[in-house]
């Protein structure tokens, strides 16, 4: 095996890293499992990638299990970027910003988000689609898992933002993947100058898959808002205008069609105001209720955390002293004086709901808050109108650090994300969520529960001790049971952090094996000899699951 990957060193210019130290810092993301790779890639360029694809290609016959498995920063929680052959990791040297305009910018895939964040922000633009852990993921993930986050409920997912992308195909070539119409994709099929027979038989067998198959794909559509479950093959030809847009397919599909080696995102304006209302919630009795009557005054966000995650910040309290210093802890102790008298009075919400609202000033924010306010008068739910960004700030600190105070404060417990991002029409939410919880406190587990109120999206990680023969099982057999539960309810078994090893073999209950076939043909059309992320979104198996959980 060593002789292969030094013939390797002598077509691909970047690093080639088979250091043990290595070797362990890539077996692991933000997921539950250990994969062990063989090596680890550090292409300088698309060039380098072209030639690490076509070397993997005319090597498959020496070793058949090379494959190829892109990762950016490494946040993913679902085993993503994980693999047993050959990681490319695009955080080293394809990490440019290249350009910054009003209307959109171009990044390589191992940019921070919050690198591009501040280069938009200098001209009062960003690319809203971005997602909790934003200070440290990258925006190659963010494509490869077609994320979303707290600003989804108003401006959608990474799907609406992709002008146009450049990938690595299973032939070894860089390809402009961009929305064509109807002209455009007549030109592909029938194979116009220049274009090779692999993209021209590409665009022919996608389009005669989709067109068909056509009324099973639409119906196969999850009926949410949000969904990062399997192939978006619904997403991709608009019959009525012919437009045939292979980044919405790409998008989503975790590095399992093909290697992206540059994103051209479209841009919005920022609003430099926002604040947020606070309501607390007694019961989940009229949960739906309240989010029909918020949503037509269109919020930027409305997010939700339960009861655990308040009392964890009040327990905990002394834990954001040491993030924040003396002073600014203070005041924050202060401003949680509310939440305190709540907790010591014994009237713990069961859910807190944050509903934000940004504007171009002070005076427009407040004014829809108000009227939010004062529409919502009829619930008579506790509602605290936050009176500064400090004290919004609190709300935002909850809702992200509980689950790592959790974390913390329980010994010999780790992070055990297998149900974390589930989803629902909002209106099932008083009937679901209860029956959720049921089944998770039937296995006595720790956990918290946070989401996306508005698209009835909720993130639930309990933590386990996996080094327990008894986990896997119990994963195995909770995720089904809860996975019933989405059906029964006309959900999705992930909105925005996607299949991975964790949820690949479960898609099969989501869309049956008639919408699976078409997955795999899917897969089979872009990426024939499967080097591309195998076992993820198709292919994947419990008994990998299992092997995987160390």
């Amino acid at each position: 095996m060593a002789d292969i990957f030094a013939s390797l060193k002598t077509v691909f210019r970047g690093e080639v890293d088979r250091e043990e130290k290595t070797l362990k810092t890539y077996s692991h993301d933000a997921s539950l499992f250990t994969v062990k790779p063989q090596v680890v890639v550090c292409p300088k360029d698309s060039k380098d990638v072209k030639a690490l694809v076509r070397w993997v290609s005319e090597h498959q016959a020496e070793d058949p299990t090379l494959s190829l498995t892109a990762r950016a920063a490494g946040t993913d929680m679902t085993g993503g970027p994980l693999n047993r052959s050959i990681i490319v990791d695009f955080m080293r040297h394809m990490n440019r910003i290249k350009t910054v305009t009003p209307d959109y910018a171009v990044v390589e895939p191992g940019c921070y988000y919050r690198d591009l964040d501040k280069a938009t922000q200098k001209i009062k633009r960003f690319m809203p689609a971005f997602t909790a852990s934003r200070e440290i993921n990258a925006v190659g993930g963010m494509v490869g898992n077609n994320s979303g986050g707290e600003k989804a409920i108003k401006y959608g997912k990474t799907e609406d933002y992709l002008k146009e992308l450049k990938v690595v195909l299973a032939d070894g070539e860089e390809y402009v993947i961009k929305p064509l119409t109807k002209l455009e994709l007549e030109a592909k099929i029938s194979g116009e100058k220049n274009q090779s027979k692999f993209e021209t038989e590409l665009y022919q067998n996608l389009y005669k898959l989709i067109t068909d198959n056509y009324e099973p794909i639409m119906a196969a559509k999850p009926a949410v808002s949000k969904n990062s479950a399997g192939y978006y093959l619904w997403n991709v030809y608009d019959k009525q205008t012919g437009t045939f847009d292979l980044c919405r397919l790409i998008v989503g599909s975790q590095g399992t069609l093909g290697l992206v080696t540059e994103i051209t995102f479209k841009l919005v304006p920022t609003e430099p105001y926002s604040n947020i209302l606070a309501v607390f919630l007694p019961s989940l009795d009229h949960v739906s209720a309240l989010v029909n009557e918020i949503l037509p005054f269109k919020p930027d966000s409305l997010e939700t955390y339960d009861d655990k995650s308040l009392k964890l910040a009040v327990r905990f309290f002394l834990d954001f002293f040491k993030q924040l210093g003396l002073g600014r802890a203070l005041k924050l102790a202060w401003q949680f004086m509310p939440e305190v008298g709540l907790i010591l009075t014994g009237g713990v919400p069961k859910l807190i709901l944050m509903i934000e609202f940004t504007g171009e000033t002070a005076v427009e924010v407040r004014n829809n808050l108000d009227q939010v306010a004062a529409h919502l008068k009829h619930f008579n739910y506790k509602m605290h109108l936050a009176r500064s960004a400090g004290e919004a700030d609190k709300y935002w600190r909850i809702r992200h650090e509980s689950f790592n105070l959790l974390r913390h404060h329980l010994k010999g417990k780790r992070t055990a994300p297998f149900i974390d991002d589930l989803i629902v029409k909002p209106e099932y939410l008083p009937e679901f969520l209860p029956q959720v919880k049921a089944l998770l406190d039937e296995y006595k587990l720790d956990y918290t529960v946070q989401g996306h109120l508005g698209n009835g999206n909720f993130h639930i990680i309990p933590l386990m001790d996996l080094s327990s023969p008894l986990s896997a099982e119990i994963i195995l057999e909770l995720s089904k049971k809860v996975y019933a539960l989405v059906h029964q309810y006309h959900g999705s078994i992930t909105a925005e952090h996607n299949d991975g090893i964790i949820r690949t073999p479960y898609l099969v209950e989501q869309y049956g094996e008639a919408i699976i076939k078409l997955f795999q043909d899917t897969k089979n059309i872009f990426d024939p000899h499967n080097i591309f992320n195998p076992g993820k979104k198709v292919g994947g198996t419990f008994a990998d699951i299992k092997k995987a959980i160390i």
